[in-house]
């Protein structure tokens, strides 16, 4: 009891949130349930973006039913390369990466597996069934543009698409990690598979160290390259449509994710309604800590009859919330 005791006041004295204080003071307060399906379908969340003027991947088609499968060969006829995943799944789930063309009747993934196009049509018909949708509802399957990661990810990245994870709070980016995918997550930028989370410098930009399975490590297990001190390119960019997020879709605590592409440069990927806390991890501070600056900064506004701009708020958490020199 005396060592749970000790360990509950460091976490305490470093800022750390829990599971129960994020649902409780952040999600239940901040998220009204009503929104969750601007998040929770990647259809509705690209639309809302596209709106928006908000970049994120091309949408190619949308999969609806077992007879809409038949028209899986007109969606992508002038592509070469493509995914394919489920609009309400969650985790990476039920998504299929497909790099170029073999044949007529053969595509080849990322890592060089061949797929038959039948083996396609049975996915599809797997997402439509909800196999991989949250609650394990009927879903639609989209076929959308397959982002290229930018080159500055090759030699800390093990295949797959690396992505940046930045919680925001009410509009205001509070924390940011990069996620790179290795062997053991099969080239996944998923935490829970394995992927490695890697914490970022809200002002500049710049990688800090790693954690690996809640580890702190600080080289990438596969490339044994270092992930620290890292200039990600575009990082005004990447914070300014993490900060929009807040406006997209009206939750006011979301995880937005981000991907680079080496031609078309930042992108949303999709948000996150409930992001984990693994993040803290890897940066090696508590969210907690941050998102009571937060509310602080935002009460006083509140009794000054204040708001903020995009651009004010970024400017805010960037001075609060770097932990380097910019």
């Amino acid at each position: 009891m005396i060592s749970f005791t000790k360990t509950w006041k460091q976490l305490k004295q470093k800022g750390i949130m829990g599971i129960n204080q994020r649902n409780a003071d952040y999600i239940l307060k901040y998220n009204d349930r009503r929104n969750y399906p601007y998040v929770d379908n990647k259809i509705l969340t690209k639309m809302r973006a596209i709106d928006a003027g908000i970049s994120v991947p091309e949408m190619y088609g949308i999969i609806r039913t077992e007879h809409d499968i038949s028209k899986l060969d007109n969606v992508i006829d002038t592509h070469r390369d493509f995914v394919i995943k489920p609009a309400q799944g969650s985790g990476g789930d039920g998504i299929i990466v497909i790099a170029d063309r073999y044949d007529k009747d053969r595509y080849k993934t990322v890592s060089g597996k061949l797929v038959l196009h039948s083996e396609l049509e049975y996915q599809l018909s797997n997402i439509i069934t909800g196999l991989y949708s949250l609650g394990g509802m009927r879903d639609n399957a989209i076929i959308e543009y397959r982002v290229k990661p930018d080159p500055i990810f090759k030699s800390i990245s093990y295949e797959g698409v690396p992505d940046i994870r930045i919680i925001v709070l009410l509009g205001y980016p509070i924390m940011g990690m990069l996620r790179l995918p290795t062997r053991q997550s099969n080239g996944k930028a998923n935490l829970h598979q394995g992927a490695i989370g890697v914490g970022v410098d809200l002002a500049t930009g710049t990688t800090l160290n790693g954690s690996w399975f809640n580890e702190q490590i600080s080289r990438h297990p596969d490339t044994d390259n270092e992930v620290s001190n890292i200039k990600l390119p575009l990082w005004d960019k990447f914070i300014e449509l993490a900060a929009r997020g807040y406006e997209l879709v009206d939750l006011g605590y979301i995880g937005v994710d981000l991907v680079l592409d080496e031609e078309k440069g930042p992108l949303i990927l999709e948000l996150n309604a409930r992001p984990g806390l693994n993040i803290q991890i890897a940066n090696d501070v508590g969210l907690q800590q941050r998102a009571y600056i937060v509310e602080q900064h935002i009460a006083e506004l509140k009794k000054a009859n204040r708001t903020e701009t995009v651009s004010e708020r970024i400017a805010f958490s960037m001075q609060h919330f770097s932990v380097l020199k910019s």
